[in-house]
């Protein structure tokens, strides 16, 4: 006989898995694939104990796998792409060109606004980073920049253009889930993200002022110019391949034959361009680039990419998602949500409360879709019911579920950043300033009032009344 499962029960998995996530991670430097399955193991005992059987609790996570195989395709193809890439000389030419064209001082605003500009455009925070991320992730190294801070600009721009793009799948979705028109949504987001986008740059403005141009510095410049163009064919034509991975994007082509797209001409480019054997170029798609270079730096920089260093990724997406999938289906997770529900009280505990419930969806269930579907599920009713527009929900369903995503390193999120930029959410977390910044701004605005939008009672009534025949209907 199954009954809603007890909250303090429901929470033990979830504190089991952090404390061995810490341990394990933060003390004994492992990776956090143990602690997720430890977290799942509890969370199986758990849901049995309330009498669910095991071909149900295998059925859980088997639903948990599903929800992560449209983003596992992806990693699995931008592995691809950063080999064909690496091996086709297109990321080595837009090192080059960025080496020549932009000052190390000026670097993590201009990759921000950058990746701010290519993701408003096509609407993808992911195909943003796996392009134009990759590429300035070498440029910024190259510069002598921490890997950590050239990540956080990467992750703060693209962000912001996959928040307020009407392209991007999780603006559509959270206007939809609240039925809240798509522009009233985005226009209502100005007032949280523009504010942190100009912080952010601001911050790496003050950072970038470290990076000034010395000697020194510029004599690495030159000399991983001179590197490049020994081991590359240098071509303005190769950055045509990129071009066109985004103009499909932006042309609303979905994500995965765009990209098959950018590995084809990558290929062909290390084979045509570059004069490199088939052999070689199927070796860049498997396994990663390997370039021929007594130069460390250079080579830890172009030796990467491929299928095969992807599997550590996808491998740890597998295994988060069964522990998500344990605690969403056996209702572990709103039985969490509906404790947090007990402390609304106000319309600043109840913003706060929407905040803080797409964070822990995004921490316990591993995906930044969830961390909006669920929130929107249980608290578009209390919203109606405070007098608060739609629009109120779906900006902080966006502020807390979205931007959150990133620093979770087992939510896909974080997962792919680090397989695509190879650096850790706990490393980059303190440089992704949009990403922690808006939820803030988002908090102050909720207890000050400040852009809350309030509903008539005719307009609250209305909406109540057509919720309860979508309930009924359901």
């Amino acid at each position: 006989m199954k009954k809603e499962i007890n909250f303090w029960l429901a929470l033990l998995p979830l504190v089991v898995m952090i404390i061995a996530m810490l341990l394990a991670v933060i003390v004994f430097e492992q990776a956090p694939h143990v602690p997720l399955i430890i977290g799942t193991v509890v969370a199986a005992i758990v849901a049995w104990k309330y009498g669910y059987k095991w071909k149900e609790i295998e059925e859980m996570m088997y639903k948990g796998i599903k929800l992560a195989l449209p983003a596992i395709v992806i990693i699995m193809l931008v592995g691809l792409t950063i080999g064909a890439w690496i091996g086709g000389g297109i990321v080595a030419t837009m090192i080059y060109y960025g080496l020549e064209i932009i000052s190390p001082s000026i670097f993590l605003v201009t990759i921000a606004i950058i990746c701010a500009i290519v993701s408003l455009a096509i609407g993808s925070s992911w195909a943003t980073m796996g392009t134009i991320g990759v590429a300035g992730m070498g440029i910024g190294i190259s510069m002598g920049i921490p890997a950590p801070m050239i990540a956080g600009a990467v992750i703060s721009g693209s962000y912001f253009g996959d928040k307020m793009s009407p392209l991007s799948d999780t603006t559509n979705l959270a206007s939809g889930l609240t039925h809240t028109d798509l522009f009233v949504h985005i226009k209502h987001m100005f007032y949280t993200t523009i504010p942190g986008l100009l912080i952010a740059l601001g911050v790496y403005a003050y950072l970038g002022k470290d990076f000034g141009e010395n000697a020194s510095e510029s004599a690495d410049i030159a000399q991983t110019i001179v590197e490049l163009q020994e081991s590359f064919v240098i071509s303005p034509f190769l950055l045509l391949v990129p071009l066109l991975v985004i103009v499909l994007v932006a042309m609303k082509v979905p994500a995965v034959p765009a990209l098959v797209v950018g590995i084809a001409l990558g290929f062909l480019s290390q084979v045509i361009v570059q004069g490199e054997p088939i052999t070689n170029a199927l070796g860049a798609l498997q396994s990663g680039y390997t370039i021929d270079t007594t130069n460390e730096f250079l080579a830890g920089l172009l030796n990467r990419g491929g299928l095969d260093s992807m599997m550590f990724t996808v491998s740890l997406a597998i295994v988060a998602m069964t522990f998500g999938g344990i605690l969403e289906f056996s209702g572990m997770l709103r039985s969490l949500m509906n404790q947090l529900l007990k402390v609304v009280k106000s319309t600043g505990s109840l913003i706060a409360s929407t905040l803080g419930a797409c964070f822990l969806t995004n921490v316990t269930c591993s995906e930044q879709y969830i961390s909006i579907v669920i929130p929107s599920r249980m608290f578009a009713k209390v919203y109606t019911e405070k007098e608060l527009h739609s629009k109120n929900l779906s900006r902080a369903l966006e502020d807390g579920g979205t931007l959150t995503s990133v620093f979770v390193p087992w939510n896909t999120c974080g997962v792919f950043i680090f397989g695509t930029l190879g650096v850790h959410a706990f490393a980059y977390a303190p440089y992704a300033i949009l990403n922690f910044v808006v939820p803030i701004i988002s908090l102050i605005y909720a207890f000050t009032g400040f852009t809350i939008t309030k509903l008539s009672k005719e307009e609250k009534n209305e909406i109540l009344a057509s919720q309860a025949e979508e309930e009924a209907a359901g």
